[in-house]
């Protein structure tokens, strides 16, 4: 999708040093995927203690636990 933006050329300039990337629309790409992961984290981590999933890793594996 073509988009005008105006952005502050400091804020791109930086933002590519950091990355090592060489164009502006690739540094852009990358934040809105780095911003989309972010988030996504955070509400991953909001259910954090939310569930009991009471889980036995040897059930799991179809495994029977042996401590002889």
């Amino acid at each position: 999708m073509k988009t005008s933006l105006d952005l502050p050329d400091e804020l791109i300039k930086e933002a590519m040093q950091l990355t090592d990337v060489k164009t502006k629309t690739k540094v852009i790409v990358l934040a809105l995927q780095e911003l989309i992961k972010k988030n996504k984290v955070a509400d991953l981590k909001s259910y954090k203690g939310a569930f009991d999933l009471d889980i036995d890793i040897n059930t799991l594996r179809n495994r029977n636990a042996r401590f002889d």
